[in-house]
């Protein structure tokens, strides 16, 4: 019977002291996929394309030149100067994957925060920001559970649905109802269906266990998520923003 004397002796013959580092040098892993830029280029476009498109029928267009190049282009160098790029991963997807998905998240969010403030009744400068992705440092550039923005007594997650499926992960149900047992602040989940043009709002703060929304999603792995149905849908896009005491929470 061999010893384990004996396989170090071999790693050690083959120039590895390290058991992860030949571990990582069997598998591949220790070489680093350069990123596509240009490929990301193209997906910065396709940014641009689907802005433009939603700015030209919203019932209130920005100057879409100036907050693609203030959101999407410049936080995008940012991101490139930071090394955060490089290091972007999720379940083994490509990074340039990776990057279009937060970035797409993050201009919703930016884009429609005027009208979060109509909703509110409140000026923008008043909407704080929670959220934990700091897209200045690797180490703080992170999902998690918490919340996006805050206004008043509510916190807010904005998220949005680009294929028609529209959930709210449990995860995200759970930190709600730490923070209204904590702090007393409802979670409201603000969602953008990108693909049909309209907003649920969801008070995810009093979503009972047994609400039968409540599916497993192949899709995510089998995990279990709420699934906003038609009647949390409140607004159009093409319509005026609606003041939260019109909306039903």
């Amino acid at each position: 019977m061999f010893h384990k004397d004996d396989f170090r002796e071999y790693r050690h013959i083959l120039g590895f002291e390290s058991q992860q580092k030949f571990k990582d040098f069997l598998s591949a892993k220790d070489i680093k996929a350069e990123i596509d830029f240009c490929y990301i280029e193209k997906l910065n476009n396709r940014l641009l394309e689907i802005f433009t498109k939603i700015n030209k029928s919203y019932y209130d267009p920005c100057d879409i030149e100036s907050f693609l190049q203030n959101y999407l282009f410049n936080t995008y160098d940012i991101l490139k100067n930071n090394g955060i790029l490089n290091n972007l991963n999720n379940q083994g997807r490509r990074k340039e994957e990776v990057y279009f998905s937060w970035m797409r998240g993050f201009l919703v969010c930016e884009y429609f925060k005027k009208a979060i403030s109509e909703i509110f009744d409140i000026p923008i400068d008043k909407i704080k920001n929670i959220g934990d992705d700091d897209f200045h440092s690797l180490q703080t550039f992170r999902r998690t559970p918490r919340a996006d923005l805050e206004i008043d007594n509510y916190r807010l997650e904005i998220q949005s649905g680009f294929q028609g499926i529209n959930d709210i992960k449990e995860h995200k149900v759970r930190e709600a109802k730490n923070i209204l047992n904590d702090k007393n602040i409802k979670t409201l989940v603000i969602h953008f269906d990108l693909f049909n043009g309209q907003v649920a709002f969801v008070d995810i703060s009093k979503i009972q266990d047994n609400d039968l929304n409540w599916i497993t999603r192949q899709q995510m792995e089998g995990q279990s998520v709420f699934n906003i149905d038609s009647n949390y849908f409140q607004w159009l896009f093409l319509n005026k923003a609606p003041k939260i005491e019109d909306l039903s929470l």
